[in-house]
């Protein structure tokens, strides 16, 4: 069938073969690319208009909007990224969801890249056809977040490694270690991509003529130099990440280590199994040459080998030493490289017949998504199952517009459940600082007395118990409170959707000089019973 299809193609598929003719030509694979990233963006905004950006996105810009060498809970990267890119796009939810499609669509470049080392032609567009099966590029993506915020920056820095091996240029070293210093500054889990880096580079039969080079010691030295500053953060904070990870994820039995280690492979393996299996029925019986291909990698793609292997191993062995968890999701910034092993490492080359049918299955996906699943997922968030992302606009508006008709002045500061207190800080037009401090983050420590002086504010969902208990402690400190509920309901297209309460107290500003006045509390009667659409 192949065989007759390129000899005569039917005339649906003859688009699609020009397409893929000018991949050498050097427009295809672009073309591919930003075609994807915008059908995806595309199905964001459709999918979220009854929804609101997600909470790690919003936290990523509070933590970009001073510039900082570090904070308590993540490296700087992901919020620096984001504080760059909104000096020049608007504080809106499109500008955030082109922010993680950008992002997705270096990424596959930068896989290209690499692939382009190794094959020419379709099979360039096969390994991107395959990564974009992956929820890595689309769904992943859209939490623009400490995870997400590798997926460009694992394989630019695979790339320079495996540039640096080759060539032992000194050149080519140096942007080695800046990207794998990025990649720390990214997230301390790329301390597996490092380590596999160094795996792959001892395993490999060329260690001796790389080691005797100044590749690797200036890979170590210039990354060492672009950690600087960040390595004297942590020793003047005292490693406040490290205590802040190994609190929340740390402190796991061995039982259970060995469970999270086990539920991390499946996990890696669930995400792979839509592209091998794609992969699979297009190869068909040639995968019974797979061995001999294996056996057959040439130097280049066997220290990508090594280097996938270092990037599954080392995590797991990491948990269940340490007993810790590891979720899958952390890894798939690094599932490139199976994609880009498995195509480039084959001796043969898939025929046009299975290429086409790839692109039209990928291409059929994602405008399926965006046409059909999005507007679906809309109106499900809205009318019948929303989240809390449904209602984090709505909210910071209507307690922006409460605290004006009280304070008449901005709202400095906001706290109180993570989500609405980043909702507030992004979408409120007073966009008041985060004032709960991240090393805090998970024990409702009180706001210091002087916080509430200047004036303060925060929000809970009604249901949620544990954040209504911390606000009645918080209130206690300060007689001077207004505390209030009130109702969100969102819309969509016309059609009013499921509606939340809201619990918020307000502690407004002291008049400079003035001592503490009486309660306010008598203005709660004033604000009960509003409603927000």
């Amino acid at each position: 069938m192949a065989a007759r299809s390129a000899v005569a193609p039917a005339r649906w598929r003859r688009p699609f073969l020009t397409f893929l003719d000018g991949i050498e030509k050097g427009w295809t694979i672009p073309v591919l690319i930003v075609g994807f990233a915008g059908i995806w963006l595309l199905f964001l905004v459709i999918a979220y208009q009854s929804g609101d950006l997600h909470a790690d996105a919003l936290e990523t810009w509070t933590l970009g909007r001073q510039f900082a060498w570090g904070n308590p809970k993540h490296p700087p990267l992901m919020g620096w990224v984001a504080r760059l890119w909104t000096l020049v796009f608007p504080l809106t939810d499109w500008s955030f969801q082109l922010l993680s499609m950008t992002n997705a669509a270096v990424s596959l470049w930068a896989v290209d890249l690499i692939a382009r080392r190794f094959v020419r032609g379709d099979s360039r567009a096969v390994i991107l056809l395959l990564l974009m099966l992956l929820p890595a590029y689309q769904f992943h993506a859209q939490r623009f977040n400490a995870n997400t915020v590798l997926l460009a920056i694992w394989p630019l820095a695979t790339y320079c490694f495996l540039r640096s091996y080759e060539t032992r240029a000194v050149g080519w070293a140096a942007a080695a270690g800046v990207l794998a210093a990025l990649a720390m500054l990214g997230k301390y889990y790329s301390i597996f991509l490092i380590g596999s880096f160094a795996l792959a580079a001892i395993v490999h039969p060329q260690r001796a003529v790389y080691f005797r080079s100044w590749a690797p010691w200036v890979s170590t030295l210039v990354g060492l130099i672009a950690l600087g500053p960040h390595i004297h953060w942590l020793v003047k904070t005292g490693a406040a990440p490290f205590t802040y990870a190994m609190q929340v994820h740390g402190g796991i039995d061995f039982g259970q280590s060995l469970i999270e280690a086990s539920m991390f492979l499946l996990g890696l393996a669930a995400t792979l199994a839509l592209p091998a299996i794609v992969w699979v029925l297009s190869a068909e019986l040639r995968l019974k040459y797979f061995s001999a291909d294996f056996r057959a990698m040439g130097p280049g793609l066997l220290l990508l080998f090594w280097v996938f292997i270092g990037t599954v191993l080392l995590p797991v062995v990491t948990t269940v030493t340490l007993g810790t968890d590891m979720p899958s999701l952390w890894a798939l910034q690094g599932l490139f490289l199976p994609a880009v092993l498995i195509v480039c490492g084959a001796r043969f080359t898939l025929e046009r017949l299975y290429v086409v049918n790839m692109v039209v299955f990928v291409a059929g996906i994602a405008i399926i998504a965006a046409v059909v699943a999005a507007p679906i997922h809309a109106i499900y968030r809205n009318s019948i199952n929303p989240n809390e992302r449904t209602y984090y606009r709505l909210a910071a508006q209507e307690l922006t517009d409460r605290w004006r008709q009280m304070a008449g002045r901005p709202m400095p500061r906001i706290s109180g459940d993570d989500g609405l207190a980043f909702a507030t800080a992004f979408y409120s037009l007073d966009h008041p600082v985060y004032s709960r401090p991240f090393r805090y983050q998970y024990s409702w420590g009180m706001p210091r007395a002087t916080t509430l002086q200047k004036g303060w504010a925060a929000m809970c969902f009604a249901t949620d118990s544990d954040c209504l208990m911390w606000m009645g402690k918080v209130a206690m400190l300060e007689p001077r409170h207004v505390r209030f509920d009130f109702e969100v309901q969102p819309r969509l297209w016309g059609q009013a959707g499921i509606p939340a309460t809201i619990s918020a107290l307000m502690v407004l500003p002291y008049a400079a000089g003035a001592t503490a006045p009486g309660p306010l509390s008598a203005s709660v009667e004033d604000f009960s019973s509003s409603h927000r659409q």
